[in-house]
């Protein structure tokens, strides 16, 4: 794992806020030669400290605009049934996000659909039919603060 320093951070925040920046700006921002600035985002991207670059969307302009946090809990961890729960989770794109957690739930699901009658067909037809699943307590989205 390379250590990295201040000018790498400042190379990774500003590619945060806007990947798609080119190097010369970003050389530019950070103050380093446009050569040297190119060299070590090749060296961040080669070590995997940058994995990729991605767009944000906004989902309520694409009429997605209900979302939740859904905690999720397995009767066991049955390694074929927990197999068919994360290949379902892989597959869906109602789940924008699947994090595997310590307390009470076993995965925490960011959801998003286009209503809460969306939602509701989303877990009666998946989510419920999975045998993994035990239960799942839905906490509704009301604003994104963050992210």
């Amino acid at each position: 794992m390379p250590k990295l320093d201040q000018t790498d951070e400042q190379i990774l925040r500003q590619l945060e806020q806007d990947s798609r920046m080119s190097n010369a700006d970003l050389a530019e921002t950070v103050g380093l030669s446009t050569s040297s600035c190119w060299r070590r985002v090749k060296a961040l991207e080669e070590a995997g400290v940058i994995e990729g670059y991605g767009i944000r969307i906004n989902d309520a302009r694409r009429g997605l605009t209900f979302k939740a946090i859904v905690h999720v809990q397995l009767t066991r961890h049955d390694p074929a049934q927990l197999t068919a729960f994360l290949r379902a989770v892989e597959t869906r794109e109602e789940i924008r996000a699947c994090h595997a957690t310590t307390g009470q739930a076993d995965y925490h699901l960011h959801v998003a659909c286009r209503d809460i009658d969306a939602y509701n067909r989303f877990l009666e037809e998946v989510l419920f039919r999975l045998p993994a699943v035990a239960s799942a307590q839905t906490n509704v989205i009301l604003r994104s603060v963050k992210g």
